[in-house]
């Protein structure tokens, strides 16, 4: 006899960052005020938020993500990314003054690296923008968060999510 039980996916809401991650393998890294050439280069999308809403949806998950862009290609392209990845990016909001984040990243032969961020527009996450989410948030499963988007932004997200009595990572 066939099981023709569904089992449900775990809903996820993923509140957090967008970047595009900019990557330049090397021999190794440079010393300040130095200048080497580089190896391979990769533009990946990025972003701890956008990382982990990816590997969630990955494993399984029906995932929600709720962030902010900028009005640039980088975030453009990202979003189509999350799109292919079967991430709901309804709230995924796009900030017409700010930038999209970046991370500029340098890779040594070894693995070691070098990553400085540019925060851009997730620095611009507002309230208004976890509230248009916070129907999603009331069906989560579990509330995913990082540090990479205002503390203010956390708390506030975190108080919703405690209220109504849902698992917050």
């Amino acid at each position: 006899m066939e099981n023709t039980q569904h089992i449900r996916r775990p809903r996820i809401v993923v509140i957090g960052s967008c970047n595009t991650d900019m990557v330049v393998k090397a021999n190794r890294l440079p010393v300040p005020g130095e200048t080497i050439l580089g190896g391979t280069f990769y533009m990946n999308p990025g972003g701890k938020g956008a990382n982990q809403a990816i590997a969630a949806a990955r494993l399984g998950a029906e995932v929600t993500f709720v962030s902010k862009i900028g009005y640039d290609l980088f975030d453009l392209q990202a979003l189509e990314i999350y799109k292919l990845e079967n991430i709901n990016t309804e709230f995924v909001c796009t900030d017409q003054k700010n930038p999209s984040g970046v991370a500029l990243i340098s890779v040594d032969s070894f693995g070691e690296n070098c990553i400085i961020v540019a925060s851009g527009a997730n620095l611009s996450l507002s309230p208004e923008n976890i509230d248009k989410a916070k129907d999603k948030i009331l069906q989560a499963d579990i509330v995913l968060m990082q540090l990479e988007v205002p503390l203010e932004m956390v708390e506030y997200a975190t108080t919703i999510a405690y209220e109504n009595g849902k698992k917050l990572y």
